[in-house]
């Protein structure tokens, strides 16, 4: 098992996702796009969704852009990994992602995200497997405490 991504990570594949991770955290969507080769693909998750009804997934900068106006941009992600396995120019991060929208709704998936790169480290393909019908959602939450009977 090799160490959970960071800025100091030797694998480039890892290194690119978390660059990925920390522009998503910080809403640069700037440094997300820039982390991508021209000819990139996303698709989060593989196959058919309601993020992508037609399975073929967000390719080439223009549609991955799109891809992050229609999704990234309308929440406040948190990772949290558990591991991250590298070979060859790719990692799999292993872990959870929980999502709180504009609306307070909070959702929360265990999934598989896979990051191959290029020789000049963009990223390349972005593959995420998660299982819709395994997300967990939470009402959101408005605060307030009721009064325990004592």
């Amino acid at each position: 098992m090799s160490e959970l991504p960071g800025p100091d990570s030797k694998h480039p594949a890892q290194l690119a996702s978390w660059r990925s991770a920390d522009a998503v955290l910080r809403g640069d969507k700037q440094a997300w796009l820039d982390n991508f080769a021209d000819d990139a693909i996303v698709q989060d998750p593989i196959g058919k969704s309601i993020i992508d009804p037609s399975g073929e997934g967000f390719r080439g900068k223009h549609e991955i852009e799109q891809f992050w106006d229609k999704n990234i941009a309308q929440m406040r992600p948190m990772f949290s990994l558990q591991h991250s396995i590298c070979s060859g120019n790719e990692c799999a991060n292993i872990g959870t992602l929980t999502i709180q929208f504009a609306n307070g709704l909070i959702t929360q998936l265990y999934g598989v995200y896979t990051y191959r790169v290029n020789d000049e480290g963009k990223v390349v393909a972005l593959r995420t497997y998660w299982e819709p019908e395994d997300m967990k959602i939470f009402p959101p939450f408005d605060g307030r405490t009721e009064e325990r009977d004592s």
